[in-house]
């Protein structure tokens, strides 16, 4: 008789937070990223949203993203240890075209990085979100600033993003799906080096441009 071979199915669930500053387009992200849509009429959050996004990883793989839209009013700051809690991951987001959103964000990094670790005690994985890149007023020297700022705050890589052009909004979760799937593994950093990481153009950008996301080392 012949053996009937059985595949091992693995199912992940991770919970994934989206923070920043009001009006960076944090919920639109969200949209695109789990509706594959993008809405002008978007209505600001207040409090929590949830959103569940499920992604094929592999043939044996099956990973449930249960994302968090984190208001970025003062007074959900003050509940986000509660709302931080069992996250595997963030989506730290900052509109481009107003340089005191990315300071905003490096808070909100610290924040995240206080409230909330791997069981290695290793900060959870967190990818910057430069959001906003279709529209016209980007801020060159902000752009060329942001390796050095991934560096400082700690991120594992950034992307130019646009909810409303869907531009790197796929690879940007990609990206973070990946950083938990090592963690979850116990392989947080991949041998601890820069990793080049080709993405879509950003409007205006030659089609040789490339944005590179920086590894930080533990």
């Amino acid at each position: 008789m012949a053996r009937i071979s059985v595949t091992q199915y693995t199912e992940k669930l991770f919970k994934v937070l989206i923070i920043g500053d009001p009006e960076v387009g944090k919920s639109s992200v969200i949209l695109r990223y789990v509706n594959e849509r993008f809405d002008e009429n978007y209505k600001l959050s207040i409090g929590v949203d949830f959103a569940l996004k499920t992604v094929d990883w592999d043939a044996k793989t099956m990973v449930r993203l249960q994302l968090w839209d984190i208001a970025g009013q003062e007074r959900t700051r003050n509940m986000t240890r509660v709302y931080f809690k069992g996250a595997m991951g963030a989506l730290v987001v900052f509109d481009i075209t107003k340089s005191s959103t990315l300071e905003a964000a490096s808070k909100w990094k610290h924040d995240l990085d206080s409230k909330v670790c791997l069981d290695s005690g290793h900060p959870i994985p967190a990818v910057l979100l430069a959001n906003k890149c279709d529209m016209t007023g980007r801020d060159r020297d902000l752009v060329s600033s942001l390796d050095r700022f991934c560096k400082d705050n700690n991120f594992m890589g950034w992307f130019e993003t646009s909810a409303k052009d869907n531009i790197n909004i796929d690879e940007a979760g990609a990206f973070l799906v990946k950083q938990m799937m090592l963690c979850d593994t116990g392989q947080p950093t991949e041998e601890h080096r820069w990793d080049g990481i080709k993405v879509s153009q950003a409007p205006g950008e030659s089609q040789s441009q490339s944005l590179c996301c920086w590894r930080p080392r533990f």
